[in-house]
This record gives structure tokens, sequence and C-alpha cells, in this order.
């Protein structure tokens, strides 16, 4: 590894620069970087998109299996959300939304089951 490598690890970032920059300023700075340029709405729309279930699922850290089974969703719904061949419907992103919104208390409601009457 060269010293620059090192340096670039090690060092802290003196935001100070950015912070004094316009808002324009830092759009035209970004736009002469080409590792940096903002994408155009055509890239936007041409990327691949990540299905909400696969982001909550990496942000609870759990595979496609443990998900499916501690939120009982079937694996292959699961998996098919997950690669676009498939979009939740309303009531299962609703249940997406209260799983990201409490996993925990999710959880707890499914493994307590119905109460008796």
């Amino acid at each position: 590894m060269s010293d620059a490598d090192t340096t670039m690890k090690t060092a802290r970032f003196d935001w100070s620069r950015i912070d004094a920059m316009t808002d324009e300023q830092v759009h035209a700075a970004a736009m002469k970087d080409p590792d940096a340029r903002p994408m155009t709405d055509a890239e936007w729309d041409a990327a691949p998109k990540v299905p909400r279930a696969k982001t909550l699922r990496r942000a609870l850290g759990l595979t496609q299996e443990e998900f499916a089974a501690r939120f009982q969703i079937p694996l292959g719904t699961l998996r098919d959300w997950e690669q676009g061949k498939a979009e939740p419907d309303q009531s299962a992103r609703a249940y997406l939304r209260a799983i990201a919104g409490d996993a925990a208390a999710v959880q707890r409601a499914l493994q307590a089951g119905p109460r008796p009457r």
C-alpha cells in the first residue's frame, strides 16, 4: 500500500470547504467529476430497483430463509418479491411497513398466536 493510500484511509476530511460552497457550486463541481456526477432521470429509470422486502430483510440482518420463517411469509413469495418477479399486494405492503416499524413487536404478535375469547 502506498503512502497516499494510507493517508486517504487515516486522514480526517475537512468539510469546511464543502460547507462554504453554495448548492450551485456543489452541483457544478459534481458535474465536472465523472465519478461523482449525479445520475440523469434516464439513468435513474434504467437503474435496477431494489425491492423494499430485500432492503428490509438486509437491514434486519436476516437471510431469506430466516426472514420468511420469522414473519411467516412463503419463501418463494419473498424470493419473487426480491427478484422483481412479483410485487407485494396492498396488504403485504402494509405488513412489510409494520415489520419495518417494529419487527420485534410483529414477531411477538406472531408467536403469541390468537387470544382465547
